[in-house]
């Protein structure tokens, strides 16, 4: 599915209980901590001791495990072959590191790779902690220093250039009308869920916005759950695994996932977007919104709200 709904997403919450009380996906797989503890012992020895817990969460890709204070373990959720899970997890290692570099506010660093084991089927990665409260725990969407924070960071990104990548394709962050399919069914699975029609119709306008402006770093998933806060500030910001050149609009999501309507304007005054950047930027947010609502209806359903908030907010 080219638009599959916050599929980038881990959003970090409390130390308590499973990481995930519901199946989300169909090729899910269990990871109980006995299994993380062995795959420590086994292959990290220099971290043998340290404490093992799991983050409760309602991330949608990776079950995460804190590894000590300092580190977080992250397991693939969905059942996929050995070596093109290990061959992603270097490509997100990569971008996460460059991202390290580059951004003005705290980013979780790569720190080693796993291998299956211990009836864990995949690779799996180690990256370091981050201290700070995810958005979807402590709401800073009325906030404005926190939005000034938001378009320095986006500001920083757009700034690193690409080095002459481009936009490879997948996901979001290319052309608007080639995830019609994907609305489609997002719009005929959201029938007793939403207002349909009202949808539709904004959908129509807004798959036609024209693209302006070239490729730009961007961090794709700006998300309540990959931003963390503190005292009203961006205390940093998680899961950048897909750091990459895309659609200069991609990363506004974050003005309709993240603000209300007032420090969203305070964004974009400070990033200085026009009219059409910003309206793609709306586009967006809408196709990853309409997703969440339905997918994770009865899985997740902290994701499904934040998919509705973000609805209300472009009708309103």
């Amino acid at each position: 599915m080219c638009g599959v709904p916050g599929a980038e997403a881990i959003i970090v919450g409390s130390l308590l209980g499973k990481a995930h009380d519901v199946m989300m996906h169909d090729d899910q797989v269990d990871v109980p901590a006995e299994t993380v503890a062995a795959l420590v012992e086994e292959q990290f020895p220099q971290w043998r001791g340290l404490r093992i817990r799991p983050v409760r969460s309602t991330g949608t890709v990776n079950t995460i495990f804190r590894i000590g204070d300092d580190l977080a373990a992250r397991f693939p959720l969905r059942m996929a072959d050995a070596d093109t899970t290990r061959a992603a997890l270097e490509r997100e290692a990569t971008a996460s590191a460059e991202l390290a570099r580059i951004s003005p506010f705290p980013t979780p660093e790569p720190v080693a790779l796993g291998a299956p084991g211990a009836g864990y089927p995949m690779p799996w990665s180690v990256q370091t902690w981050l201290r700070g409260t995810a958005a979807t725990d402590t709401d800073p969407s009325g906030s404005q220093a926190f939005a000034e924070d938001l378009a320095t960071f986006i500001a920083a990104l757009r700034e690193a250039g690409t080095g002459g990548r481009r936009f490879d394709g997948e996901g979001r962050g290319g052309e608007l009308t080639r995830h019609n399919p994907w609305m489609e069914e997002c719009f005929q699975r959201s029938e007793k869920l939403l207002d349909v029609p009202r949808l539709r119709h904004i959908w129509s306008r807004l798959r036609e916005l024209p693209r302006d402006g070239d490729d730009v770093m961007t961090h794709g998933d700006l998300i309540s759950g990959n931003v963390l806060v503190s005292a009203g500030r961006l205390a940093g910001v998680l899961d950048g695994g897909g750091f990459a050149p895309a659609d200069p609009a991609l990363d506004l999501v974050g003005a309709w996932h993240l603000l209300r309507a007032q420090p969203r304007d305070v964004l974009r005054r400070a990033l200085g977007s026009g009219d059409l950047e910003w309206e793609r930027g709306m586009a967006w947010a809408f196709v990853q919104a309409m997703g969440l609502v339905w997918y994770y209806a009865d899985s997740n359903p902290s994701m499904s709200a934040m998919g509705r908030r973000t609805l209300d907010r472009i009708m309103t």
